[in-house]
């Protein structure tokens, strides 16, 4: 478990692309035990990590080389930092919990709202972030990209060995801004390449066919390989022709209750009226 941490925690490193030498300050979203901030350290980074939970922080601050500082912070509460206090954010594992709603009083998108926007005003012009996160589902994924995008973020979704069901890895990469010392030539969003299966070993066929990939439509750069998640939506809501007609039709309704009838369901009866479109509202 802590090999793997430490593993994702290096590859965010690698989409930040802070350039090597440097020394940059880096805020640690969820950072539990501090596993995270250890490989910032070797790295030679500077860095703050809050979490939510006030046990893990003092785990953490029983190990002798702990070299960043905590806090202890409710991420959907927003921070309290100065502006342009960071350089770089990174999180491993907690930005699904803010899709969840533990109290009735916690709403998921004004706590992701508040996370981002409080997230944008202490990062420095063009900082980039690297949140690596499980998402339950697609819509998760919508909501959180919606939530950072709507707060001035641009960037989009990294996905790690799309094609494998265990090695696969959701990364939200985000941009505050742009950085006229990075990009003086255009002002573009340059995403980090997402790793594949050539990068890796790939599934043997038993595994491929044991798993099979429910989320094929996701792929890197925050787009869709198929269609879109508001296309995949629209596609389950569309109105379609069944085996009974049209949706709706005479022919379909009349079908429908043959069907009923036939499971001995208590059906009204068949008048000149069934089917008729009702008159609209005066």
């Amino acid at each position: 478990m802590v090999q793997i941490q430490r593993e994702l925690t290096e590859r965010a490193l690698e989409i930040l692309a802070i350039p090597e030498g440097s020394q940059r300050l880096i805020l640690d979203v969820g950072t539990g035990t501090s596993i995270s901030g250890q490989v910032l350290s070797e790295y030679g980074h500077m860095w703050v990590g809050t979490d939510i939970s006030r046990s893990m922080l003092e785990v953490a601050t029983t190990q002798e080389d702990l070299e960043g500082d905590l806090v202890h912070a409710d991420m959907g509460h927003g921070f309290g930092f100065r502006p342009g206090t960071f350089d770089g954010a990174v999180s491993i594992s907690a930005l699904q919990w803010l899709c969840s709603a533990e109290k009735k009083c916690q709403n998921p998108m004004k706590r992701l709202a508040t996370f981002f926007s409080s997230l944008y005003a202490c990062l420095v012009k063009g900082a980039r972030c690297a949140f690596q996160f499980y998402p339950s589902n697609p819509e998760q994924v919508e909501m959180i990209t919606t939530a950072a995008l709507k707060n001035g973020f641009t960037g989009g979704m990294i996905v790690d060995y799309p094609n494998s069901q265990k090695a696969k890895k959701y990364y939200l990469f985000l941009m505050a801004g742009f950085s006229e010392e990075i990009y003086s030539e255009a002002k573009q969003v340059i995403m980090p390449q997402a790793k594949s299966e050539s990068d890796d070993e790939e599934d043997s066929d038993e595994e491929k066919k044991r798993y099979k990939p429910k989320e094929q439509q996701v792929g890197v750069y925050g787009k869709r390989k198929n269609h879109t998640t508001r296309q995949i939506f629209k596609q389950k809501n569309r109105k379609s022709h069944s085996e009974f007609g049209q949706v709706k039709s005479k022919s379909w309704i009349m079908a429908k209750k043959e069907r009923a009838r036939k499971q001995g369901k208590q059906v009204a009866a068949d008048s000149k009226f069934s089917g008729r479109k009702r008159k609209d509202k005066f």
